[in-house]
């Protein structure tokens, strides 16, 4: 078997992957904060992970997938309780804050279904493990590397770095961050600015708190992952991933509490994913650069020529390598469309042949099965699915000349089983790619624009009564039609 090398964050290079515990493998992938709508960069997150999980156990790996969710109430921007995410929006939306975790974490499971991501391992909450997170905040305070002030907890970097590298990870130093830090709302009790909160005491207007010894309060936002993590993986586990994004300061800190608790590093190989941008920019609510799932899926956004089909969406995630920035855009979009027929209709075919041997082609059965070989090199090759697809469709070429030239007889027995099994094993289990259920959608796209050509030819004759009737019923039939300068597109309701 090929050695499946992969990028560690944590060393900035690749390194062959060696379990501790083999064949077991533990991954741990930070979750959604489940307030609101889960975004695109967090599914393109949630996506690669998916990935590489599916290619472990598509290597014979037993993995444990545990990802959690971020159900607590924390402080974020200047630490301020009108900040808290939860507290903000339960006020928004007027939902109680549980009610508001139970709409968002159905909605995220929708969301991961309609993508043909598998469910973890285990799925823990961070409001399921207050008593362990306490437990770990009184762990750090016995051995000197937090303190408590005013009813809040906090973790001292300073005495950390004595012993330990605060900024392995990131690559920062440690007095660059103090430059760095900003007045936040409780940096004056805290005896470094660098220091950061495992437990934070809950003033009159906060709805989420629990009791601790040290009053009334909430865990901090880093605390919650090196509990669970270490809970459900050990002390000591293989993967740890998430989003760049996350790489500062949420996975520093990370390190940091696991370390300072259990006087070992908690993980051997760090991964984060890349972030999105959106035609060419990053995606902000402020400009209204942004784009849900929903509406990719639907076409709901001024930003998009039509709707995209989640699995042609997870398509074209996966034609980009997880570390790299991965650009939303309508044309890419359609050219991954077309790809994704192409590779679906290619496994469609090779699927509904009965193979029979003929006069067998040594050169065509040896190109063959080095296709085959190369889809492993380079998914072992830290997970790169662009190469991988690349590998595909020179099979996907090779099955179209077959099956247009009634010609699968010149591979042996065993080179097209080898075929069959690759395509299917890759595209489907690997890459987590499916058959759209409504193969109906290209009939219906012609349909709307046969539709869409008459009524600019009733404009065209000034038939107005009929153009609008046309619009009208399409309209009532949940077919919105959409004129612009460079002619009518249309989306699905």
């Amino acid at each position: 078997m090929q050695k499946l090398f992969i990028y560690n964050t944590l060393k900035a290079e690749k390194e062959e992957f060696q379990p501790l515990k083999p064949p077991h493998v533990g991954m741990y992938v930070c979750g959604p904060t489940v307030y609101s709508h889960v975004h695109l960069g967090n599914c393109r997150t949630f996506i690669s992970f998916d990935m590489i999980y599916r290619y472990l156990t598509f290597l014979g790996y037993k993995v444990r997938y545990v990802r959690n969710i971020t159900d607590a109430g924390h402080l974020t921007d200047d630490g301020s309780v009108e900040n808290d995410r939860f507290v903000k929006q339960s006020r928004l939306e007027k939902l109680e804050p549980m009610e508001l975790v139970q709409k968002y974490t159905v909605y995220f499971h929708n969301i991961m279904a309609q993508f043909n991501n598998l469910p973890p391992s285990i799925e823990p909450t961070a409001t399921g493990h207050i008593v362990e997170q306490i437990e770990m905040t009184q762990q750090l305070i016995a051995k000197g590397l937090a303190y408590e002030v005013n009813g809040s907890v906090y973790f001292d970097v300073k005495k950390y770095n004595e012993s330990e590298n605060y900024g392995e990870l990131s690559g920062r130093n440690i007095e660059e961050l103090l430059e760095g830090t900003r007045d936040l709302d409780g940096q004056g009790e805290k005896r470094d600015q660098r220091d950061f909160a495992l437990w934070k005491k809950a003033s009159p207007m906060h709805i989420m708190r629990w009791n601790s010894p040290w009053g009334e309060g909430f865990p901090g936002w880093h605390l919650e992952c090196s509990v669970m993590s270490s809970k459900y993986l050990g002390e000591q586990f293989d993967i740890h991933g998430g989003g760049m994004d996350l790489k500062f300061p949420h996975h520093e800190c990370e390190i940091a509490q696991c370390k300072g608790a259990h006087n070992k590093a908690p993980v051997k190989y760090w991964m984060h994913a890349n972030m999105l941008t959106l035609n060419g920019k990053r995606m902000s609510k402020s400009t209204g650069n942004t784009l849900l799932p929903d509406e990719l899926f639907s076409g709901k956004n001024d930003l998009l020529d039509k709707a995209y089909s989640p699995m042609v969406v997870r398509f074209f995630m996966m034609q980009a390598h997880y570390r790299s920035v991965l650009d939303f855009s309508s044309d890419a979009l359609n050219a991954a469309e077309k790809g994704y027929k192409r590779l679906m209709n290619a496994i469609k075919d090779i699927n509904a042949t009965e193979h029979k041997e003929a006069t067998i082609d040594a050169n065509e059965n040896s190109e063959i099965l080095a296709l085959c070989d190369e889809c492993y090199t380079h998914m072992n090759d830290d997970f790169n699915t662009p190469r991988t697809i690349a590998s595909l469709f020179e099979l996907v070429t090779k099955i179209n000349h077959y099956s247009n030239t009634k010609t699968f007889g010149v591979l042996s027995s065993d080179t097209f089983k080898k075929l069959k099994v690759t395509m299917n094993g890759f595209v489907s289990d690997v890459l987590g790619l499916k058959a759209e259920e409504a193969q109906d959608s290209e009939k219906l796209d012609g349909v709307v624009l046969l539709l869409i050509s008459m009524r600019n030819q009733a404009k065209a004759d000034k038939n107005y009564a009929l153009s609008d009737q046309i619009r009208d019923q399409l309209a009532e039939l949940g077919v919105k039609l959409k004129d612009g300068k460079d002619g009518t597109t249309y989306s699905l309701d």
